[in-house]
């Protein structure tokens, strides 16, 4: 039988062994070669935390910053990357804190919106820029929303795809989705206990990949869990497994994804969401805040994030709640949410087209 102090021992022998482990599994994935010709991997010391970065261009050329979402990685960008480089221009797109090669700190409040402007300025910082052009999708969007608004003379413009702003709203965003969904099920909100969703994620990382990034026609088993009840189940039981893989996504694409999750695990990002109300608390200078920068947003029009929206009306949303210089607004038809990945051939136009005219 173990004693009090071999017991303290042992406990304190795992837990290092395991963060040895997790830094190991950490510095190969840094270490890989890139999967996408010409895009090549750096470790950067950004804000207190090490983030994996793909890049491709020349040092000396305008910066641009491409930021994903969740659950992605810097691999969301493969299509845009080598192009934006082509075109004259230094991109990087780091894995954000909590995915990939990049740093995984342990507690919530690291996931919050500060911590994570800080990085991309700290990523700034390390390139020797002092100003970028920011492009983000999903999370990514938000995160570059705010990103701007926090650090205003960092950015020469930005491009957001998929999440529009509307401005601040006047009650923390959590607190009004427990009032809209009350019971039932909804993914935000199954996201704010620590530890739960996490757990059936990292037991089934292609289980939940394959089904987020099936697109709307995708031919789909019936779901398991039809109760529209919380307490009824988790998420991936909810989606219906998809018969086949979209047309934009490979299985060695899926393969990444699934690698990368596997190794990473969900936590990290499934901690932004457990960020939104604080967000909220931390930023009351944000209230009436306007962008000045050029801006610019693009999204598929069946993306199920702006539910159906027309571009004129989230034109005159986003120019009400934060925007003046809002150039463009392109919703492409017959693509859904990863628009980036989906119509890679129209997303670069678009991003090309956004950049020649703010050089």
């Amino acid at each position: 039988m173990f004693t009090a102090m071999t017991r303290r021992w042992f406990a304190g022998a795992v837990a290092g062994a395991s963060l040895l482990a997790a830094c190991a599994t950490q510095a190969d994935q840094a270490a890989t070669p890139s999967p996408v010709p010409g895009v090549n991997f750096r470790t950067v010391e950004t804000n207190g935390i090490k983030l994996r970065v793909a890049e491709a261009g020349r040092k000396d050329q305008p910066l641009v910053v491409l930021v994903h979402g969740w659950p992605e990685s810097w691999y969301s960008w493969r299509h845009q990357i080598p192009a934006i480089a082509a075109a004259g221009y230094h991109v990087i797109a780091p894995d954000m804190r909590g995915y990939g090669g990049s740093d995984k700190p342990a507690n919530v409040d690291d996931y919050d919106v500060k911590h994570l402007a800080g990085d991309i300025v700290g990523l700034l910082d390390a390139y020797g820029a002092d100003k970028a052009i920011i492009v983000g999708h999903d999370w990514g969007s938000i995160v570059t929303w705010n990103t701007v608004l926090l650090h205003p003379d960092r950015f020469k413009a930005m491009i957001a795809m998929s999440v529009p702003n509307s401005g601040r709203g006047a009650t923390p965003p959590v607190d009004a989705m427990k009032r809209a969904y009350g019971e039932n099920f909804y993914y935000i909100l199954y996201h704010q206990e620590p530890g739960v969703a996490e757990a059936e994620y990292d037991s089934d990382p292609r289980g939940l990949l394959s089904r987020l990034y099936a697109s709307s026609d995708t031919p789909r088993d019936p779901p398991i869990v039809t109760d529209p009840k919380r307490s009824a189940g988790g998420w991936i039981p909810r989606m219906g497994k998809p018969r086949a893989l979209p047309s934009w996504l490979g299985e060695k694409d899926l393969d990444y994804f699934v690698g990368e999750f596997t190794h990473a695990g969900f936590r990290g990002g499934v901690n932004y969401y457990r960020n939104f109300n604080r967000n909220w608390e931390i930023t009351p200078e944000l209230t009436g805040a306007r962008i000045k920068i050029p801006v610019a947003f693009f999204a598929g029009e069946d993306d199920v994030v702006i539910r159906g929206a027309k571009a004129d009306a989230l034109r005159a949303s986003m120019s009400k709640g934060v925007a003046d210089d809002l150039r463009d607004v392109t919703l492409i038809p017959g693509a859904g949410h990863w628009i980036q990945q989906e119509k890679p051939q129209e997303t670069n136009a678009f991003i090309l087209n956004f950049l020649k005219n703010v050089k």
